[in-house]
Formats: structure tokens, sequence, C-alpha cells
């Protein structure tokens, strides 16, 4: 087994979408990702614990020129806004780099994959005005 993609990890220190997550949990998950989809999992970055705080996530994808990628641990952990989401998906394509997600066993490394990211992001922020039966 060749593992010539170096992916950095990226976890939370605090609740995203309502829910929390142990670090180490993240960490279990994202490698075992990285074995099964034989990519080479550097030590994850963890986001600041302040609300809304994404400055690691802009860093690690600012700083892509020696990696493949990275791989966060879901993709809820991903900017609520959409603005702001979609600014991180331009970036790491026009760096032609790819972000994983571990947990729903998704990426993006083109845009097609970013509107399936956002047709999901937009149905769990429905989801809690929807009837209940």
């Amino acid at each position: 087994m060749k593992l010539n993609k170096i992916v950095r990890g990226y976890i939370f220190s605090r609740p995203f979408m309502n829910e929390r997550i142990p670090q180490h949990i993240q960490n279990i998950v994202i490698r075992d990702y990285c074995t099964k989809n034989n990519l080479h999992f550097l030590l994850s970055a963890t986001e600041y614990a302040m609300d809304r705080s994404h400055k690691v996530l802009n860093r690690l994808v600012k700083n892509l020129s020696n990696i493949h990628g990275i791989v966060a641990y879901s993709l809820f952990q991903l900017p609520e806004d959409s603005d702001l989401r979609n600014n991180i998906y331009k970036k790491i394509l026009s760096k032609k780099k790819v972000i994983y997600f571990a947990a729903e066993n998704l990426l993006i490394s083109n845009i097609d994959n970013c509107d399936k990211i956002e047709n999901i992001w937009q149905i769990k922020k429905t989801l809690p005005f929807c009837k209940k039966f």
C-alpha cells in the first residue's frame, strides 16, 4: 500500500451543530478514514474553542502547498455562514487540493462536490423546522 497523499487532520475542541465529539474520538475516526483511503495522516490541528472561530481552518487552507489536503472530522465543522464556507471551497479548489470529511465519507475536490455539500447543509439547517410525527 503506497501512501503518497499527505493530509492534515482538522478537529474541534468545542461542540458543533449541537453535538460534542471528544477530540480523541475525532482523531480515531480521521485516522481510520485515512487508513481506508490510503492517505498519510499528519497530526490534527485543533480549532480554537471560541464560538464561530475558524482561524485554524483558514490557516490550514492557506498553508496547503506541501500536502494533498485536509481531513476534517465532519463537514459540519465548516463555517455555518454559507459565504464563509464557499470562500473555503474556492481557496481549496484554486490550489487544486482536497478536503475530506471523515464522518460523512465525503470530499470536495471539484465544484460539483461543493453543490452536494451545500445541499446537505441546507437539509441540516431545515430539519429543526420540519413537523415531527
